[in-house]
């Protein structure tokens, strides 16, 4: 086996970091040493295979990505990223795990889904992947099914409080599902938007003629996820279930999940870097049908009312668990324009699996957050609550060898012309960001490291998940 010693650098984790070595065997993580230790009497920056000089740059473990959607359907077309383009830009951003999710709509056999995922996926992923169902039109079928995914390693499952006709889910639907994630131990996910109320509201847009791509977020205003996230709250709590809110943007509804948080519930919610950086007035509403870029559910929310320093402060006080992308994209040409003078017809998405390591740690740069802070966001915790820890989200002995040498003193500027992802433009456009991925390994491999991708299609594997380990 190939052996890989990691020296100089800076070993960060979840609660602190120290000046260390890291020793990599085939695919496992041998040993973290104090600078300058040897093991078995041998000088390990000699005899190693392949030596990476760490100097002056942070060692932290690969990213786990727990929200994306490569080759989803949605909306009359196909998320434009492949598991082979989207994982391979993940790699280039840090990240060495994603959870990706199964679509299941209302009268289909939920196990027919998996089958089409592991067959989309498998032999096609530069990284360690695993799955999340999505549960549509909860019957006696889908509750069974649930058991027979969880002993699969699909140990969690996305429902839809939005979308009415596609991939909604009724009060009752849900509360079977959290009643059974309460027997097997699975961890309820939801998209908490009052679907309903914003159809009408949609509706009432459209006949007044507010077709542009700035009215997706004006006709999804706040109190629609606020009070979609409280009624999650409150089924989960009779349930007796755990529940993981994803994709938050408004502070308003994370108010909520802080409140019930204090009250000892087993809540948590998720953000993502659109949230913390882009916002409806500079983006959703930009001239002409630019907007179009930045359409995405739950939306973009105004600066203007801070909802963006509001869940900074939010993942500081740990009332937001998790930073994922959702990463979800659509081409501008042909696909976002699938929605030119009508905004309800834009397939709702944006794409960042290759940026959000560096995006959340601008917030270590700004003094939002501490530097564990970063790897628990970004690594950690999304492992922990997803059962893949202490496989995957931190740097110990035994665990996969996912480790991501990050230059603080380095710069990456975002920009579609150098990006790896499937996608003819960036939300980010331009952006200049304190930081620099320089190598990644996932479990043992090199698959990024000097400007230069060394990965391949099929490298990466199916990751059978266990419960979460925030399950009470």
């Amino acid at each position: 086996m190939t052996t890989t010693f990691i020296h100089g650098g800076t070993v960060v984790s979840s609660s602190g970091s120290s000046r260390a070595d890291v020793l990599v065997d085939g695919e496992r993580i041998a040993a973290v040493l104090e600078p300058g230790t040897t093991a078995l009497g041998s000088d390990l920056a000699r005899t190693a295979d392949r030596v990476v000089d760490a100097t002056g740059k942070y060692v932290v473990p690969g990213g786990v990505d727990g929200h994306t959607h490569m080759e989803m359907p949605f909306g009359g077309t196909t998320a434009s990223d492949t598991f082979e383009t989207g994982t391979r830009a993940a790699a280039w951003g840090g990240t060495t795990t994603i959870v990706d999710f199964v679509v299941h709509h209302t009268g289909e056999p939920v196990l027919d889904g998996i089958a089409s995922w592991h067959d989309k996926a498998g032999g096609a992923c530069a990284i360690d992947y695993g799955f999340h169902q999505i549960l549509a039109g909860v019957d006696e079928g889908v509750v069974a099914a649930m058991d027979t995914l969880v002993a699969e390693g699909v140990t969690s499952f996305k429902m839809f409080m939005g979308y009415p006709g596609v991939f909604y889910s009724d009060d009752g639907q849900i509360l079977r599902a959290m009643q059974k994630a309460s027997e097997n131990g699975a961890l309820v996910m939801m998209h908490a938007e009052n679907g309903i109320a914003i159809d009408v509201l949609v509706a009432q847009a459209l006949a007044r003629g507010e077709t542009a791509p700035g009215y997706h977020g004006l006709t999804r205003p706040w109190e629609t996820e606020e009070e979609a996230t409280h009624r999650a709250i409150m089924l989960a709590r009779i349930a007796h279930a755990p529940l993981y809110v994803v994709h938050m943007s408004a502070k308003q509804a994370v108010a909520t999940v802080a409140a019930a948080r204090d009250e000892g519930l087993n809540v948590f919610g998720e953000t993502c870097p659109q949230y913390l950086y882009l916002s409806l007035e500079e983006h959703l509403f930009a001239p002409g049908f630019d907007g179009a870029k930045y359409v995405c559910s739950t939306p973009l929310r105004s600066r203007a009312e801070g909802h963006q320093d509001e869940l900074w402060r939010y993942l500081r006080t740990n009332d937001l668990s998790v930073v994922a992308t959702d990463h979800c994209p659509f081409c501008y040409k042909e696909q976002k324009e699938m929605g030119v003078g009508n905004f309800s017809k834009i397939p709702n998405g944006i794409g960042g699996v290759e940026h959000r390591m560096d995006l959340v740690y601008q917030g270590v740069v700004d003094g939002r957050i501490s530097l564990a802070r970063w790897v628990e966001l970004c690594s950690t915790t999304p492992a922990r609550m997803f059962g893949c820890y202490p496989r995957k989200g931190v740097i110990a002995p035994g665990s996969d060898a996912d480790v991501v040498v990050y230059d603080p003193n380095g710069e990456t500027v975002i920009s579609a012309a150098t990006h790896h992802m499937n996608l003819d433009y960036s939300a980010y456009e331009g952006v200049r960001v304190a930081g620099h991925v320089d190598t990644v390994l996932s479990r043992g491999t090199v698959v990024v490291d000097a400007g230069e991708y060394l990965g391949r299609a099929g490298h990466g594997r199916f990751v059978r998940r266990s419960l979460s380990d925030y399950l009470i």
